[in-house]
């Protein structure tokens, strides 16, 4: 295993349990105690957790932001999958506004073939993306760009939202619980979200399943604030026969 390999595995870990022993990534990982005390080290100095004797903690609140380009490498098939169906709701002639994230992202990949869309994105991933793309109208919402993220945030970006009203909108979130609904990491990017859901006719939440029970820092909206949410088939039956039950349509891939 490659030391990326490692540190993404403890990441997820600790993410999970809030705190790592030494000893169990020994045996969970088949390495030598000196190389988890490595990695360790390594991820302690990227601010990425916090060393304690015998293993480590988690680093951070609900206010922490995983960076984009690390959670791009996590729940790959299961975003890709959702992407798919997701993009399969999308019709020719559509407007839709799509979400920063990496959810969002693989919608983009599946729509470089299509026809006769507009898109209106706070994000400039998806914009590179679909920039070259002839067939499409790419509107960029315009603000203050969020680094790293490589998000549009601030009253520009809200302004410009508030000024269309589309047919759909696909958005993510950073957390999914029952109670709480829809959060997000970061404020400035919630009130994007939030003047995007005043924006469109229809409206599809597209996040995988572990980010089900999760609580981030910053409300959305309640659940029934969309039409339907798709994930992943990891989720919980209990889970998706409550969603079910708010009259929320629920899709599986």
């Amino acid at each position: 295993m490659y030391p990326v390999e490692r540190h993404q595995a403890i990441l997820d870990l600790l993410n999970k349990n809030d705190a790592v022993q030494v000893t169990e990534l020994v045996e969970l990982l088949a390495v030598s105690e000196m190389t988890i005390r490595r990695d360790l080290d390594v991820l302690e100095r990227k601010g990425l957790l916090r060393r304690v004797h015998g293993g480590a903690i988690s680093n951070h609140g609900r206010s922490y932001e995983p960076p984009f380009l690390l959670r791009t490498t996590e729940q790959t098939e299961e975003k890709r999958r959702i992407g798919r169906a997701a993009a399969a709701l999308i019709q020719k002639g559509d407007s839709v506004m799509l979400d920063v994230g990496t959810t969002t992202l693989e919608i983009a990949r599946n729509l470089t073939g299509q026809q006769n869309l507009t898109i209106v994105t706070p994000c400039f991933q998806i914009a590179a993306l679909l920039a070259e793309h002839p067939g499409i109208r790419l509107i960029l919402t315009g603000g203050i760009m969020r680094q790293g993220e490589l998000s549009l945030v601030g009253h520009l970006a809200v302004r410009t939202v508030q000024d269309f009203y589309v047919d759909k909108f696909f958005m993510g979130a950073a957390g999914v619980d029952l109670e709480v609904g829809f959060t997000e990491f970061n404020v400035e990017d919630t009130l994007v979200k939030q003047a995007m859901l005043r924006s469109a006719k229809d409206i599809t939440a597209v996040v995988d399943s572990s980010k089900f029970g999760q609580v981030a820092f910053t409300a959305i909206a309640p659940l029934q604030a969309v039409n339907r949410i798709i994930t992943d088939s990891g989720l919980s039956p209990q889970l998706s026969l409550a969603i079910q039950q708010m009259g929320i349509e629920l899709i599986l891939v």
